[in-house]
């Protein structure tokens, strides 16, 4: 599957910005709830390992699954738990064991089959979707990180199969926050990368999204607010769902206030 390549290529990608920072470096807080750089790949290790365990030991998945809802519960945050179980990892040694789980997940991937279905913290999701969720994450986390470090990310269409979660959630997006699921989805209109137009739902009465295909999958992985984006939204149903988009699994978490997700500006 394309999509498989797709993520082997995100993690590389994002491993080459971190092999060369200093120790320092890796303790630098990004503009996503304060992590820091070290905390966001520890959450990629950490769901990296949730997702090869779903893959290998589905009986097991349960079970870890059911200690992180646990650990929610009691009050233990993300980053919290993902320093509780990798905290010894820092530097050079959480990426090399970074990249050893996540290049052992594609080739799991790969033997299991297109149709195979796997569970996660949401909805089971078929293989082909499944790891697309994982280069949401590595995309999404790896932004946080290029604006943190102030470097500019050149977009490939690698960013159709975000684009592609990003308008298949939109009944997950209200069903999550418990809001009456809207009857049609809004049509979807994008300029991809390299300058070719991927659309959804044409023809749909429930409004529009259009623009940049880059600007909409930063939307719905929240590491933008609509507002500081140039896409045209139309209609009541397209409004509601760019100000709450959330691709992702999990509890409902809300987009970033406007002007708070930038790239910074270094000297």
């Amino acid at each position: 599957m394309q999509q498989i390549d797709d993520f082997r290529t995100e993690v590389a990608e994002l491993a080459a910005i971190l092999a060369p920072l200093p120790e320092s470096a890796w303790a630098t807080p990004t503009q996503f709830k304060a992590y820091t750089i070290a905390d966001l790949v520890r959450h990629l290790h950490q769901g990296d390992h949730m997702a090869l365990t779903s893959a290998e030991r589905p009986a097991e998945f349960d079970a870890l699954l059911a200690e992180r809802r646990r650990k929610r519960a009691a009050g233990l945050t993300l980053h919290a738990e993902a320093r509780q179980s990798f905290g010894h990892l820092n530097g050079a040694d959480l990426l090399a064991a970074w990249r050893a789980t996540a290049e052992q997940l594609p080739a799991r991937l790969s033997a299991l089959g297109p149709d195979a279905r796997l569970k996660w913290a949401g909805p089971d999701m078929g293989v082909r979707m499944f790891v697309t969720a994982r280069q949401m994450e590595v995309w999404a986390h790896g932004h946080d990180i290029y604006d943190v470090l102030g470097l500019h990310r050149v977009p490939t269409d690698r960013l159709e199969n975000i684009a592609v979660i990003g308008v298949r959630t939109f009944g997950w997006t209200f069903a999550n926050r418990g809001e009456p699921v809207p009857p049609a989805v809004p049509r979807v209109y994008l300029t991809a990368p390299s300058g070719g137009v991927w659309q959804w739902h044409e023809g749909s009465t429930a409004g529009s999204v259009t623009g940049s295909a880059l600007e909409f999958c930063q939307v719905v992985t929240q590491v933008r607010n609509i507002a500081d984006t140039e896409l045209v939204v139309t209609g009541d149903i397209a409004a509601r769902w760019m100000s709450i988009a959330q691709c992702f699994a999990g509890s409902p978490e809300s987009p970033p206030p406007p002007g708070s997700r930038f790239r910074v500006a270094h000297a």
